[in-house]
């Protein structure tokens, strides 16, 4: 292009218009109103009232007799008071009953009068009332309560049926899905309140089967129980704890996912009691250091760190130091993912568990145990009584910021250790600057095995530190015992 042409070119380009790309911004716009759905509902929200009555006896019941009739609450109660008054005496207290109230909220999934609410509302209280959204009152029975996940199954006998709700798929809803929360704050009666979804799968610690759907509408004392709505009108949480350093709602509240409680629900209806699945192991979260330790590839799966000799697992060939990155064809991306699934599994099914042992998968089928008979047997056998021996302590030697001994009767007495504990070496001291002090390890504590061998002295520990130093590997992964016989893993930088 000559000179001249180029020239002609910017002449152009500096008089034509210029055009710019210009993109609307999203509008994050909720519904118009809220009231159309509100009333569609409400009528199947109701309130609760738990009274626990406690008979209470006055250490003075052992005062003179009282004839039938004469007490407090007795017609002539003032006059016999009168009469006590003057003889320099008090009335004789009489057996007292203390009550004692909660208020919360619950809501009818069948019109005979099922009623749904959370565990703690009802607890263990005497005498439950439902109240319905037009001002009449119901006495309700417990058909049967469940506090892993803190839910209640209620039956009322109500005159005509009732307007009911049904559940959603809680797995349907997302982050930033539009959310109506109806119950019974402080005592007010019907309340509404509206947010979004804020998160999803939030564990609070509060039980072994968290994944809470947490949202900003307002939740308070008293909607303890109430539903979560969709704007379809389904219920797809029961709102069960907020988080507030004030007692109030600062919008963080926290609601159980309906697929979560419906399994329950069925099992509480049809036997009043709960049949989760069990699987046998107890289980512990993976880490960096533990997943290349195990030559895992990625942080994944729940490490078993012990098998229950009388639980479905132990037949199975599952082993301690095994990690479990399946279970019945669903991927396991952390330990707490597992006994939410194995819970949810009937029990007796044959489930297969794919599970890294050595670097390589393996395929194990596991027939389900019965959560609730493994939790019998556990608290039977926590009644046995510990035994103790006494003797010497044996050699010491000091690696890993930790101080061992050999173990032996003075240090089984010394630190409870029990029977069941056969070998090991005991921890007798913890260097509180080193990174074993950093991941909690304690004096009297039992040193199983080293990257997955057994120890059963001193030596045996400090020669196979040295040996994964000589090749070149970072990381140690110990298995420790408690007293009890509790095994839990820890990795530790062999530097």
């Amino acid at each position: 292009m000559t000179s001249a042409l180029r020239r002609a070119a910017r002449a152009i380009l500096a008089t034509a218009p210029v055009l710019y790309l210009v993109v609307a911004p999203a509008q994050a716009k909720g519904p118009d109103s809220l009231s159309e759905l509100s009333t569609q509902v409400s009528d199947a929200v109701v309130n609760i009232s738990a009274t626990t009555v406690d008979a209470k006896r006055s250490a003075r019941n052992d005062g003179p007799n009282l004839p039938p009739g004469v007490g407090p609450g007795a017609p002539f109660d003032d006059l016999f008071e009168e009469f006590f008054r003057r003889r320099g005496q008090g009335m004789p207290e009489m057996p007292r009953q203390r009550r004692s109230s909660s208020l919360g909220s619950g809501f009818v999934i069948d019109p005979s009068g099922i009623v749904i609410t959370n565990n703690h509302v009802i607890a263990d209280a005497n005498e439950v009332t439902v109240i319905l959204n037009d001002g009449q009152k119901l006495k309700a029975e417990v058909l049967g309560k469940d506090q892993k996940v803190d839910v209640a199954v209620l039956k009322v006998k109500p005159e005509k049926p009732l307007k009911a709700v049904k559940f959603g798929d809680s797995d349907k809803a997302k982050v930033g899905d539009w959310v109506l929360a109806v119950g019974n704050p402080f005592g007010l009666g019907g309340s509404v309140t509206a947010g979004i979804v804020s998160a999803r799968n939030r564990n609070i610690d509060s039980g072994p089967y968290d994944n809470y759907i947490q949202t900003d509408a307002s939740i308070n004392k008293g909607n303890s129980g109430g539903p979560l709505f969709n704007m379809d009108g389904e219920v797809i949480g029961i709102n069960t704890a907020i988080l507030s350093p004030s007692g109030g709602s600062v919008g963080i509240g926290f609601a159980t996912p309906a697929n979560t409680v419906e399994p329950v629900i069925e099992q509480l209806q049809a036997f009043g009691e709960t049949r989760r699945g069990w699987l046998g192991v107890r289980i512990q979260n993976i880490d960096d250091a533990i997943a290349e330790t195990l030559n895992l590839g990625a942080t994944r799966g729940a490490l078993v760190a012990g098998v229950d000799d009388k639980g479905p697992s132990k037949p199975a060939g599952l082993k301690v130091g095994d990690v479990i990155v399946k279970f019945d064809g669903k991927p396991i991306k952390e330990s707490r993912d597992l006994p939410k699934l194995v819970a949810a599994t009937p029990v007796g099914k044959d489930v297969e568990l794919v599970v890294v042992r050595s670097g390589k998968e393996q395929t194990k089928i596991v027939k389900l145990g019965r959560l609730e008979d493994g939790e019998k047997v556990a608290s039977k056998d926590g009644d046995d009584k510990e035994k103790s021996e006494s003797g010497g302590d044996g050699s010491s030697q000091s690696v890993l910021g930790l101080e061992l001994s050999r173990l032996s009767d003075a240090l089984r007495s010394r630190y409870q250790i029990k029977d069941t504990v056969k070998v090991g070496v005991v921890i007798t001291a913890v260097d509180p600057r080193s990174e074993a002090a950093e991941k909690r390890l304690q004096a009297g504590e039992v040193l199983l095995e080293v990257n997955q061998e057994a120890v059963s002295d001193p030596a045996d520990v400090l020669k196979k530190i040295k040996s994964l130093k000589g090749a070149g590997k970072k990381t140690a992964l110990l298995i420790v015992a408690n007293g009890q016989g509790d095994a839990h893993f820890v990795a530790l930088p062999v530097e």
